[in-house]
């Protein structure tokens, strides 16, 4: 992965008023280490981007906030200034951490005008600590972005399967699979869609994302909203590769969570990890 990641939470800051460049910042009191990503496909335009700080010890840094700042080189000026906010990565009392311990990661919301390459900084708030990483952002990606027609994948069901061919999660999440994509686009039913594997993700940011969107869907019983899961791997395999689910929605790596209209149009997409509270706001705002 690269560096980097659309909807709704940090934020707090706009373009960076200081007169330092990007080298100047690095030499801020604190060791320098290498950024840890949760999403590394990037478009120009809005950018939601979860990371993660690990300290030389392999503990992850979990301050409330993070000073994050871009510039297009290391000796550039940032235009980017930005306030990241820490989100937790599962459901508490219910999901295990993801790799290496982490249970919460930072996200942070900001715009890139064109592609090319970017370098990220992040400063977690009182903790010399500097963060650093580059961010590649291409013009375009096969991903169906904000406003593309949804994919009409005739993915699987407890229709016409069990649960634990359909699922890695253990116990399987059930109520995630009830529906297919293809079938709700048909209903004109708005819906929810994680591609993710329980089992086999590695990363140490892509946490229990399923963990995350069953909860959701638990809050909206009485709206029209669908919510749907998708394994990624062929019969879920990962020495068999992506399945034909991933490649017709263009995906290469995962966690992706997409929020589909009634219209069966892509209103909201988050790459790698995303909290309760992102999924039920971005949810509130493109799909009720």
């Amino acid at each position: 992965m690269t560096v980097l990641a659309t909807a709704g939470c940090g934020g707090g800051g706009s373009s960076s008023s200081n007169t330092d460049s990007f080298a100047a910042l690095l030499k801020r009191s604190g060791p320098e280490v290498a950024g840890t990503p949760g999403a590394g496909d990037f478009v120009p335009g809005p950018i939601r981007y979860p990371f993660a700080v690990i300290d030389n010890d392999g503990k992850a840094i979990e301050r409330p906030t993070a000073d994050v700042w871009v510039a297009t080189g290391r000796d550039a000026k940032p235009f980017v200034h930005k306030l990241a906010k820490l989100e937790p990565i599962g459901i508490p009392g219910q999901s295990k951490p993801a790799l290496g311990g982490i249970s919460h990661i930072y996200v942070v919301h900001f715009k890139v005008p064109k592609a090319g390459r970017y370098w990220f900084l992040a400063e977690p708030k009182d903790a010399k600590i500097q963060a650093i990483t580059v961010i590649d952002v291409q013009s375009r990606l096969p991903v169906p972005a904000a406003g593309a027609k949804a994919p009409v994948s005739a993915t699987p069901t407890l229709a016409n399967a069990p649960a634990t061919a359909l699922t890695t999660a253990r116990p399987p999440d059930v109520g995630l699979l009830h529906y297919s994509i293809a079938s709700s686009l048909k209903a004109h039913a708005p819906f929810v869609v994680t591609f993710a594997t329980p089992k086999f993700c590695t990363s140490r940011t892509c946490g229990p994302v399923v963990d995350v969107v069953d909860s959701v869907r638990k809050k909206f019983t009485a709206s029209p909203v669908r919510f749907i899961h998708v394994e990624v791997y062929t019969d879920n395999n990962p020495a068999k590769g992506y399945n034909r689910w991933m490649r017709q929605w263009g995906l290469s790596s995962e966690p992706w969570t997409f929020l589909v209209g009634s219209d069966g149009r892509v209103k909201a997409e988050f790459q790698g990890s995303v909290s309760a509270a992102e999924l039920t706001a971005a949810i509130r705002q493109h799909l009720l």
